[in-house]
């Protein structure tokens, strides 16, 4: 009767180290969210507010005059106004953390972070780049619509894309849900154009006469 041995096969050797022809690659997939938090802020909320600045003020003026050059000269003026308000805003706001931040590195005499420092120029530039871009959407959107309920509808329909948009794309960017963000900034836009236009439509009530440019 022939009998069968079982041989047991020895493992395999541990590659050295050393071993060239082996190459192991770890992927990094830890993302620091906070170090992303203070330019997130500054682009998103310079975007968001450019975009609700701009359609609730040509809302408003097209809920008392209801030609397309007020309500094109009213959104121009407010990207204007708006943008630089956010940069003299942020030039200043910035400036006062790198006197304290430098102030700080005078007491310790320690100066290797220098370059670290913000550069309120850059913030300033930023904020008022973002502002008005975001301002760009209703005003070229609605701006040169010939008919008012057209116009009207156009500049809120646009507004609301661009307000969904902002809150996702500040959500990716930020780790957080986006559906939660996305409604967030849409349901707070609505709510400033509603009101503005609310307050203006009363105020042309009031007046019996719409309000000519």
């Amino acid at each position: 009767m022939a009998q069968v041995h079982a041989t047991k096969t020895p493992p395999p050797p541990k590659p050295s180290p050393n071993d060239s022809s082996i190459q192991i690659t770890i992927n990094d997939t830890t993302t620091d969210y906070s170090a992303r938090a203070q330019w997130l802020r500054a682009a998103v909320l310079g975007a968001n507010d450019g975009l609700v600045s701009v359609a609730s003020l040509m809302i408003g003026v097209g809920a008392v005059n209801q030609t397309a050059k007020a309500m094109l000269v009213s959104g121009l003026a407010g990207l204007v106004a708006g943008a630089c308000s956010m940069a003299i805003g942020e030039f200043v706001s910035v400036y006062a953390q790198y006197d304290i931040e430098l102030a700080q590195m005078k007491r310790e005499n320690d100066f290797e972070e220098k370059e670290k420092l913000p550069s309120p120029a850059q913030a300033a530039g930023a904020s008022a780049l973002a502002f008005a871009l975001g301002a760009l959407l209703p005003l070229l959107a609605g701006g040169f619509i010939k008919p008012w309920g057209a116009r009207l509808g156009t500049v809120c329909g646009v507004s609301s894309l661009g307000l969904a948009g902002f809150g996702a794309v500040g959500a990716v960017l930020g780790g957080a849900n986006v559906a939660k963000s996305a409604t967030r900034v849409l349901v707070g836009g609505w709510v400033a154009m509603l009101v503005t236009y609310g307050v203006l439509r009363l105020f042309g009530l009031a007046f019996g006469s719409q309000v000519s440019l």
